[in-house]
């Protein structure tokens, strides 16, 4: 099982790797500084908004498949028509939930426009993950990998046509990156389709009442945990957007999103481990194999990279700020120095929390495999009520880099609870040996970023020697295994 999870994070990585950095740092990078901070502020926290009610869409139905599926992979037969049911009737639900709140909150008939394709996205987005749920319930990883990476590369090519065709008399806007992401997201829904439906025994949809109660009972644990985590996680641009005055509001949005936005791209990697890591823990539980190694070895595999590159992007995080984004026509100097500072103080907060957010795809992914709902839900409630009760406080004194402080509490706080219950829960022996190994790694990596960035004048090459020292100590400290892992590779069998 550990080559299985090896070889095909190294396929999945792979894949991700050279087509999401792209989307992050040259499509979606090039329409903010296209459309300016508050144009592309008002998007983000629309986006950010739909996200919110993205659990009526899917009601824990996917992370319930998943770890069904790969359990049992006869019941893809029994399940698909009966959930594709469920799937439509949510999507109703949620684009007239949805929708009225919009109104409700008072959104204006430019973001209302924009909110019904946004809410069609979605609906898209969680029909994908429905669909790649069963391809990677049935183990079929290197499918998935190359359908996890359509979207966006889909994507590549039609905003580099917007955006870099000279079409004639067409004037690039928000709202055509938004179509883009539309025409993308309905070819790879189409694409998956057709490959479940090769390996399902499908014909017609059907109307099951008592399969869908009995479905939703078993997937309402998943729902809530789902629904707790995306407004921890996602609420914070709503409400900067909401809580400040109408004109800052955006403004600080889109300076929160420009500092979120390399958060984003390597949570991206970071989730792709709990994409393989919920069918093979999921097995694995069902047939009562001790599950320590993996998780060991998936802690080295993310860990180690997230701190160095969270370690990293703080300590050169004005630097970055200022690479990736130059000034906008209408600024003056005073102006973006300003915000350039303000999103460098924001990205350097944000991405501290690398770190714990990848210990929560580790621990929390391996509890969701193990069906410790309740234990989840519990952490999740506490992590949504502190993070907006911090929100609450902290944005109207120090606008989004309250938000950003916010968010790191929040995290640390819910990884080093999932930490515990999984600890506890699994009955992992704990290893001071192994404990002292990762602390000597965190003080020496800590001491020598502060000394690179100290008597390393070129930030790029202070960056590399940084990244290579601090593999170097993973390696002299018998953390990172090589050979090990190159034995894995050789040796074991799928």
């Amino acid at each position: 099982m550990k080559k299985k999870f090896l070889t095909n994070l190294i396929l999945l990585l792979s894949l991700n790797l050279l087509i999401k950095p792209f989307w992050i740092l040259g499509i979606d990078r090039a329409v903010q500084n296209i459309v300016g901070a508050e144009s592309y502020g008002f998007y983000y926290a629309i986006f950010n908004f739909s996200f919110l009610f993205n659990i009526l869409l899917d009601m824990g139905l996917t992370n319930f498949n998943n770890r069904n599926i790969a359990q049992n992979h006869h019941l893809l037969n029994k399940y698909f028509s009966g959930i594709l049911v469920m799937k439509i009737l949510l999507s109703i639900a949620y684009a007239i939930i949805t929708i009225s709140i919009g109104f409700i909150i008072g959104y204006n008939a430019e973001q209302m426009q924009l909110l019904y394709i946004m809410a069609f996205n979605q609906m898209l987005i969680s029909f994908v993950l429905y669909l790649r749920s069963n391809i990677t319930g049935l183990h079929l990883f290197k499918t998935d990998s190359i359908i996890s990476v359509l979207d966006r590369f889909l994507m590549i090519i039609f905003c580099s046509i917007l955006i870099w065709g000279n079409i004639s008399s067409f004037q690039f806007s928000i709202k055509w990156f938004v179509y883009a992401q539309t025409a993308a997201y309905f070819t790879t829904a189409i694409i998956a389709f057709i490959v479940v439906v090769r390996k399902a025994q499908f014909s017609k949809l059907y109307w099951n009442k008592k399969f869908i109660l009995a479905v939703f009972r078993q997937s309402m644990p998943f729902a809530i945990l789902v629904l707790l985590m995306s407004f921890y996680n996602r609420i914070d641009s709503v409400m900067i957007e909401r809580i400040l005055p109408e004109g800052i509001g955006a403004y600080q949005s889109g300076t929160y999103a420009s500092a979120y936005r390399l958060l984003d791209a390597a949570n991206m990697i970071a989730y792709l481990f709990s994409v393989l890591l919920l069918p093979i823990f999921a097995k694995m539980i069902k047939q009562k194999e001790h599950v320590g190694e993996i998780v060991k070895l998936a802690i080295v595999l993310l860990i180690i990279p997230a701190f160095i590159v969270a370690v990293s992007c703080f300590a050169y995080r004005q630097e970055i700020m200022t690479l990736l984004y130059p000034i906008h026509s209408l600024e003056n100097i005073s102006e973006y120095m300003l915000r350039i500072n303000q999103s460098a103080t924001i990205f350097g907060m944000l991405m501290i929390c690398f770190t714990a957010i990848s210990t929560t795809y580790i621990f929390g992914t391996l509890l969701t495999a193990n069906g410790n709902l309740k234990q989840l839900n519990i952490v999740a409630t506490s992590g949504m009520i502190l993070n907006i009760g911090l929100n609450l406080f902290l944005i109207p004194r120090f606008m989004a880099i309250g938000s950003a402080w916010a968010s790191v509490l929040t995290q640390f706080i819910t990884a080093g609870l999932q930490m515990y219950l999984a600890m506890r829960i699994f009955k992992f022996n704990f290893n001071i040996h192994y404990l002292w190994q990762f602390l000597a790694f965190f003080a020496l990596s800590i001491s020598t970023i502060i000394l690179v960035r100290t008597f390393v004048s070129n930030w790029l090459i202070g960056i590399v020697l940084f990244v290579i020292l601090a593999m170097l100590y993973a390696i002299l400290l018998r953390i990172l295994k090589f050979r090990e892992m190159s034995k894995i590779l050789m040796t074991e069998d799928m």
